[in-house]
This record gives structure tokens, sequence and C-alpha cells, in this order.
């Protein structure tokens, strides 16, 4: 059992109650995991590491058990309106719409749809934002999550470099209790995707595979 806070299978279990318990999928999104994406090693590092199979399972089976999944999305424009351009990872992809046309994420593009392997199912909300490089911060992902009466969060998705990493933090400092899924998150390179769920990730979420939180919630797949 990796889990963080000495918690054991009993303690996981009431940890991700279904009742109060949402599925958060970052970015797992066709321009940013898929194929023509622009980050080749983090697709690399996704294919290799089974990244969507392993959240694909986890989504399946919140659903299974009525927990909301949540995918957490960007949807860009074709003229970048609305996103500050001031970092270098935002700087990239500014230089790739102006230079190329090409915007990975387009809203309404192909690249912007979730990866096949996440499935259709209409029972999931989407949380898209336009700008920035996290999920919380100035969209309705907190309010909706409040909502739902959701206490726990399961992180889920690309990157632990930023984008899980924002993520947790931004989750813990709302309020609420944080499972990162140990195969079904990646970063790049490979070794510091490790260090950084050893090590920070691991003070602030309770970590578990996939196959611990299948069994928490009594999966056929566990």
């Amino acid at each position: 059992m990796t889990a963080a806070c000495g918690r054991g299978p009993e303690g996981l279990a009431a940890l991700v109650d279904p009742s109060s318990t949402a599925v958060l999928t970052m970015e797992l999104q066709r321009g940013v995991v898929g194929p023509d994406a622009m980050m080749k090693a983090l697709v690399e590092r996704v294919s290799t590491a089974g990244t969507v199979r392993a959240a694909a399972a986890v989504c399946d089976a919140a659903r299974g058990v009525g927990a909301p999944v949540v995918h957490c999305v960007v949807h860009t424009r074709s003229d970048g309106a609305g996103t500050a351009v001031n970092c270098r990872i935002l700087g990239l992809a500014d230089k790739l719409r102006r230079e190329q046309g090409i915007a990975p994420t387009l809203a309404g593009s192909d690249g912007a749809r979730l990866v096949p392997e996440l499935g259709d199912d209409r029972r999931d909300l989407i949380a898209a934002r336009g700008h920035g490089l996290t999920p919380f911060t100035a969209t309705s992902l907190d309010q909706t999550l409040r909502n739902l009466g959701v206490t726990t969060v399961v992180a889920t998705g690309v990157s632990v470099n930023v984008g899980i990493m924002g993520l947790c933090l931004s989750a813990v400092d709302l309020g609420y209790q944080v499972v990162l899924g140990r195969d079904a998150v990646a970063g790049v390179p490979a070794e510091y995707e490790e260090a950084v769920i050893e090590h920070p990730l691991a003070m602030v979420a309770t970590v578990v595979t996939s196959a611990e939180l299948l069994e928490a919630w009594g999966s056929p797949g566990s």
C-alpha cells in the first residue's frame, strides 16, 4: 500500500466514499497527450506508463459507484485572446499559434476533445478554462464540486510537472482531501515524476494505485 498518512484499505474506502468524492482528470485531451500533441516527451511517457489506461479505469469505477467524474480541460482560442503569456510553457504554445497557426487544444477542434479511452459518458462534467496552467484558479470547478457535496478529489492526468502539482496544491488550499492516482498521472522525465510524487505530492495527497482505488470501490476490475 502506497497511501500517505498511514491509511489502510478501510481508511482509504472511507476517504473515497462515493457520496463525497469526485475524480478529476487533468488535460487528458488529444492535443495534450495524443499523437499530434506539442510535448512529445510527455506523450511518450504517458504511453509507456499506461497513464490513460489507468485513468480510464478509475473513471469507469467511479461511475460504477456513483461518484462524479469531472474532466478539467483547456480550450484555447485561435487568436489567443484572454490568455496571458507570462511563463515559458505558455510562451511556447503562443509561439506555435502565431508562427504556425496551430493551437493543439483549439476550442471545437479534435485536439480539444478527450482521449477516446475516457469514453463519452453523459454523466461526466467538463470544467474548461481558457487561461493559466491549473484547473481551480478563476474557474467554476470549486463551486461545482461544492454543489455536488464533494470533499475528496482523486487526481489523474498530466502533468506532474505543472498541472497535477497545481491541482493538488489548490485543492488542499480550498479544503479538499486529495487522493493521487499514482499510475494515473505522468510527468517528464520519469525520474522527476517519481521524485515529485514521493516527496512534495506525498506530503499533501494520499498516494495510491488505481488498483487500490478500484478495490476501495469494490470494482470487479480490482
